[in-house]
């Protein structure tokens, strides 16, 4: 695909999807798109932008496409053990200390998925602090999954394969593959359609969730949703990011190093 096209493609996306793809790293949506124009039949792209013109159920799924999702519950334990020993236990004291007993913890898991994340987040609460009334929030640009998140499933053996025999016999409903959580779960999360880039994010956050998101973004993309994240989050909020993710130079974008993957707004 030359410069030429992939300018064109990226323009026809952002006005049909609403979509900006300049946020995204050029090789790899490059690829994706190849592979994605094979898949759908179409001999080129200004017949496939004519064919979503008019197409709805087309143009979602083009847009579910580009908008990558791979998640599973407690996706990465051993970071997923650091917050349920060391930062829930903490932010729920504070909460206490802040005379916030009853309303529990503020927590946004952005870029949610299908929904895994954020009933991991509802579990460990759960467990620690079932009696504080916490507000959970998921969003996700990608229609598809959201919805699929708000059914509390369906999800593979592979996708619940991190929960624990007791976490299972609760919170999923009996039965499977596929798999189910319960409705008591679901209930517990707010679901939320949610542009990273265009829509405004909520304030005075415990915690915010983002988890191998940002890593598809460019450093530019990078840089303006840090700065985003630590103003969402309370002083001392917390925001958790993917095994594989670094944020360089915390202290300019406010925060500090509070343990792998997790940073702590100063």
């Amino acid at each position: 695909m030359d410069l030429e096209v992939y300018q064109d493609i990226k323009r026809q996306v952002k006005r049909l999807l609403e979509l900006d793809l300049n946020h995204y790293k050029d090789e790899q949506m490059r690829r994706r798109l190849d592979s994605w124009l094979v898949r759908s039949g179409s001999t080129d792209w200004k017949s496939y932008f004519e064919r979503i013109r008019i197409d709805e159920k087309e143009r979602n799924r083009f847009r579910d496409y580009l908008t990558i999702n791979v998640s599973a519950f407690f996706r990465d334990p051993e970071r997923w053990k650091t917050l349920a020993e060391m930062v829930l236990p903490r932010l729920l004291k504070e909460a206490l200390q802040r005379g916030l007993a009853e309303s529990g913890l503020r927590i946004w898991s952005a870029g949610c998925s299908i929904g895994a994340e954020a009933y991991s987040l509802a579990i460990l609460l759960d467990e620690l602090a079932p009696r504080r009334r916490h507000s959970i929030l998921a969003t996700d640009y990608d229609l598809g999954a959201l919805n699929k998140a708000r059914q509390g499933g369906p999800y593979t053996t592979e996708e619940i394969q991190n929960l624990t025999a007791t976490q299972r016999s609760v919170y999923l409903q009996p039965g499977g593959p596929p798999y189910y959580v319960t409705s008591s779960l679901i209930k517990k999360v707010e679901f939320r359609e949610h542009n990273l880039f265009a829509d405004p994010f909520p304030k005075e956050l415990d915690l915010i969730v983002c988890r191998n998101v940002v890593i598809y973004f460019t450093s530019a993309a990078k840089d303006q949703l840090y700065k985003a994240f630590r103003d969402a989050l309370r002083p001392g909020g917390v925001l958790f990011v993917g095994a594989t993710e670094i944020i360089p130079h915390p202290q300019t974008y406010g925060l500090r190093n509070a343990g792998i993957s997790f940073y702590e707004r100063v």
